[in-house]
């Protein structure tokens, strides 16, 4: 039988917290989940009096306000991830006895006994399955599907994500609540015009160049902007073209279709951005441009904006609640389109104005406090039945 948390019982309830997909180390496995995972790690304890276990596989980190509890084995491995979950996880839990266990990626062990909410960032291991080893793909597909249904509750990242989650896994939408993600203390401020500059001669960057950080990996569509880039290279002479980021599956199309094109001295690759750094990335770029087909949110136009960069982004999936009105928006399969969004920012300086502005008080709106504070209003929910 489930254990339910009552109010009368007990002054402060536990919450327990599967964050083994949390790094924090400065590689590409420190982005996208793991910023979420941290962040709401960060700010759960400053809005919320519950008392917090939080099971992870590395130390280090800002993270006061909840106990940690370090995993024996090296969770970013699938296959050892796999066994920790399903096999150790629930001992663990039976020894710490929260009142809630939230998943905070994906999947809960099979077997539990109390409330569990599980956090379903996107259902790209569907829709994207090339994306995935096959072991990682199988069990994400099976485990996802068997956690959605088993969970007392469930949160996604979108208002995209969670009416996909309630088509593709049966899931009720009542069922569902979006916790968005929130912007990073270190964009409140975009930096100063001297540290731009400073940074840009640091780094040996192009005075003008359009900037794309994300994975490079066929889902991110990055071929259309490179192809993109090609058309209008010749209208918008001495513009250059960057893209940042970890090397992902199928990387070496990319790389390739570079070098088909004759772009290898247009084009730069400066590989992983360092947290700290992004935000000087991001304000020293004239454009972002994020062409991706499928996102569970998309981080980076967000945080460009907040930099004052104007955008560009593809009318797919989150993408759309995520920039609003403050950026341009294109179909992902019309590169014309997006030469001509790109050329139209790059060559009038009011449009750019304009984005920049609407851009800043868009990105304003995602707060990570704000998203704590829903997230815990979903325990509450939760433990009271």
């Amino acid at each position: 039988m489930t254990r339910r948390y009552h109010l009368a019982h007990q002054e402060k309830p536990h919450i327990g917290l599967n964050a083994h997909l949390l790094a924090l180390g400065n590689s590409y496995r420190s982005a996208g989940i793991s910023t979420y995972i941290y962040q709401l790690l960060r700010h759960l304890p400053l809005v919320s009096d519950f008392r917090y276990t939080a099971w992870m596989s590395e130390p280090g980190g800002e993270l006061a306000g909840l106990t940690r509890r370090l995993t024996p084995l090296p969770t970013s491995r699938p296959a050892v991830r796999i066994l920790w979950e399903q096999l150790l996880q629930p001992y663990g839990v039976a020894r710490v006895r929260p009142d809630l266990l939230h998943g905070m990626a994906f999947v809960l062990p099979l077997w539990l006994t109390l409330p569990a909410i599980a956090t379903i960032y996107d259902l790209t291991f569907l829709h994207v399955p090339e994306a995935f080893r096959p072991l990682n793909r199988l069990y994400l597909r099976t485990m996802t599907q068997v956690s959605a249904r088993r969970a007392t509750h469930l949160c996604a990242i979108a208002e995209h994500g969670r009416e996909d989650i309630a088509r593709q896994l049966g899931v009720p939408l009542e069922k569902i609540t979006v916790v968005y993600p929130g912007l990073d203390p270190a964009f409140a401020t975009p930096p100063s015009a001297s540290e731009v500059d400073d940074f840009r001669r640091r780094r040996g960057l192009p005075e003008r160049f359009v900037l794309y950080v994300g994975t490079l990996e066929p889902r991110k569509n990055v071929p259309a902007l490179i192809h993109a880039f090609a058309a209008i290279r010749r209208r918008v002479p001495g513009v250059k073209l960057v893209l940042a980021g970890g090397k992902g599956w199928g990387f070496d199309e990319i790389f390739a279709e570079v070098e088909r094109l004759g772009l290898g001295d247009e084009v730069h690759f400066p590989g992983f951005v360092p947290q700290d750094e992004l935000a000087l990335w991001y304000a020293a770029a004239e454009l972002f441009v994020y062409p991706s087909r499928y996102e569970g949110f998309g981080l980076p136009p967000l945080e460009a904006m907040a930099c004052g960069t104007p955008v560009i982004v593809s009318h797919a999936t989150s993408l759309v609640e995520v920039v609003g009105d403050a950026g341009r928006m294109v179909s992902p399969d019309d590169e014309e389109a997006l030469a001509e969004a790109m050329v139209a920012l790059l060559t009038d300086p009011s449009a750019q104005a304009s984005c920049r502005a609407q851009g800043l008080a868009q990105a304003a709106r995602f707060q990570w406090r704000n998203s704590a504070a829903t997230q815990a209003a979903v325990y509450q929910r939760v433990l009271e039945g």
